[in-house]
């Protein structure tokens, strides 16, 4: 049985306010040890992904931008599969929309709405960092969307409400992480998770899929997988969700990871049937 982990980054394995996959380290190792692929399923960009995956030598497929893409390092599965494009690294499923498709509806839906919209695109590097909290460097690989445009939205209940109602009469969809708003096609992390499931299925025969996530935007890719583990948020409560089997883990961001790291993924055959 192979086991596979599929994991959020912000406020899970990388710290909500310094980004620091530092305390989760040990962890990850200990995961690598085994054998054990790492997939990152993130509302980040490929280029703030790969930035992780070379400094912590991770060489697993991944899911950007909510879901928007699939990138499979060439040669990873034995065997040919589906993809939309082939660069000098990776085989990409593309799921999303493109970039121009979501700004020109958020655009449109913007111009008649009372909500004030502050979105990436819009602003300067050094004012993604301020907001953020993200280093200059890692704000400017932020703003390298291909599926999805991040956004802050101000107004009512009611007006807010009506705003990403909008988006989804447009035929898009969106969703809400810690501190952010995304506006995407009609694809989600679930989705892309379960895509994956299937050729490591094929690889390996009997696969046992494991998630951990701490988000509502987290929530498809927890209903995508045979164990389901959600960490503590920084108000140290749990999101609310109804998911079957879901373990709710003591501790925030990392603490949390690597606790259900060690615990939950590294020994999964005693938790699962």
């Amino acid at each position: 049985m192979k086991l596979i982990l599929f994991t959020d980054l912000d406020g899970t394995l990388l710290n909500s306010y310094t980004y620091s996959y530092q305390e989760s380290l040990q962890a990850i190792n200990l995961l690598k040890r085994k054998q054990i692929p790492i997939i990152f399923c993130s509302a980040k960009t490929q280029a703030e992904q790969e930035v992780y995956r070379k400094a912590l030598g991770i060489t697993d497929p991944f899911i950007v931008e909510e879901g928007g893409g699939i990138l499979i390092p060439q040669d990873y599965f034995p065997f040919a599969f589906d993809y939309c494009q082939r660069t000098r690294d990776y085989d990409i499923i593309k799921l999303g929309s493109s970039y121009e498709q979501v700004i020109s509806v958020l655009k449109k839906v913007k111009e008649k709405s009372d909500c004030r919209i502050r979105r990436f695109g819009n602003l300067t590097i050094k004012e993604i960092a301020q907001d953020s909290g993200l280093s200059p460097k890692m704000a400017a690989l932020a703003r390298q969307r291909k599926y999805t445009e991040t956004f802050k939205i101000e107004g009512t209940k009611k007006e807010v409400k009506k705003f990403l109602l909008r988006i989804e009469e447009e035929g898009l969809s969106w969703c809400r992480g810690e501190r952010y708003y995304r506006i995407k096609g009609k694809t989600n992390k679930g989705k892309a998770t379960r895509i994956l499931i299937e050729l490591f299925k094929k690889a390996f025969g009997k696969i046992k899929s494991v998630a951990i996530g701490n988000g509502p935007n987290d929530r498809s890719l927890l209903e995508a997988v045979e164990l389901p583990l959600i960490v503590q948020r920084q108000d140290s409560k749990w999101e609310e969700m109804e998911i079957h089997g879901l373990h709710h883990i003591e501790g925030i961001g990392p603490t949390g990871w690597s606790y259900a790291a060690r615990k939950f993924v590294a020994y999964a055959p005693y938790f699962l049937p």
